[in-house]
């Protein structure tokens, strides 16, 4: 039996891109005060906790919050997490 002959596909043209590409801005370094504050929140949440822990009866205004001190320790760390994400 005869071989059919192989057709060659036409190649199809390479899509068209309609948009322009634009440059993204590059942003620069964070300032210095921001990273201060961003460990400074983390640290002072960590220090509000074992504060909490080793005196936090003692102390009249931690002792009115009772378990509340863990909300405002960790709040204070959870700020300090979610500034790093601005962080450049």
């Amino acid at each position: 039996m005869p071989k059919s002959k192989v057709r060659k596909k036409a190649s199809a043209p390479p899509p068209v891109d309609r948009r322009t590409p634009v440059k993204a801005k590059s942003a620069g370094p964070s300032h210095p005060i921001y990273v201060g504050v961003m460990l400074g929140m983390m640290l002072l949440g960590l220090l509000w906790l074992v504060v909490n822990y080793l005196a936090g009866p003692k102390i009249p205004f931690m002792a009115e919050l009772g378990p509340w001190n863990f909300a405002v320790g960790f709040g204070f760390m959870i700020i300090g997490l979610l500034m790093t994400m601005k962080w450049r």
